[in-house]
């Protein structure tokens, strides 16, 4: 399911930045598992496209989890990164992310607030209701889009940016994502992906300013498909 530079899927493109549409599987950036990591697939689309010498820059701009699909921006200059890492710290750049979980939340919509705690050994965040010591503040809002025979496809946005939020967030009020072993699935997606995935964007361009509003397409299976 890894991406190569022949099916990568590219949502937007400029001299500043690059937006990726991720499949499951891919790493955002080179971690310990040593995989090839998703940035280095786009280098060598970018270096053989403009036909480039020496090394290419590409700065890593947010994450996605290894399992989630979804909307990627690399920054092609040190500028445009500088400006999008500030954007992100200010909070300017608008995400918004579809989830298809198992157990229909009690409330169509809603407000989450947790504290967070974050498990390097197991790679795993536990929500609390309090602050605890090592915590950090989460806040998401979702409503339901449908609902389908055994699903519910809601619609999250993330007021904060923390390690799996959403999945620790939604199954903390027992609506795991499907798929979602770590966080209490039954059983997994035949492709180890999770069925959450980073849909739209909408953020201020770092260099031109102009508004630039990305919508990613879902994976092709038949409970994205269903949720159409």
């Amino acid at each position: 399911m890894h991406s190569t530079k022949e099916n990568l899927q590219i949502l937007h493109e400029d001299n500043h930045i690059i937006v990726i549409n991720k499949r499951a599987g891919d790493i955002v950036q080179g971690d310990k598992t040593g995989d090839k990591p998703l940035s280095d697939v786009v280098k060598e689309y970018i270096k053989e496209k403009y036909d480039k010498p020496g090394n290419v820059f590409l700065g890593t701009v947010h994450r996605l989890d290894r399992p989630t699909t979804g909307i990627v921006i690399y920054a092609r200059t040190s500028k445009a990164l500088e400006r999008l890492n500030k954007m992100l710290r200010n909070k300017t750049i608008k995400k918004n992310y579809w989830a298809v979980v198992q157990q229909q939340p009690q409330k169509a919509a809603d407000t989450l607030t947790n504290y967070l705690k974050k498990n390097p050994k197991n790679n795993k965040s536990t929500a609390f209701t309090k602050e605890v010591e090592g915590s950090k503040k989460a806040i998401l809002h979702y409503k339901t889009l449908k609902k389908l025979d055994n699903y519910s496809l809601l619609e999250v946005d993330l007021e904060t940016g923390r390690h799996h939020q959403i999945r620790v967030q939604l199954s903390n009020i027992g609506s795991t994502i499907k798929g979602d072993l770590k966080y209490g699935a039954k059983r997994s997606n035949k492709d180890g992906s999770i069925h959450l995935h980073a849909r739209k964007i909408e953020f201020t361009h770092p260099v031109s300013k102009e508004l630039i509003k990305i919508t990613a397409p879902t994976p092709s299976d038949p409970i994205w498909d269903a949720c159409l």
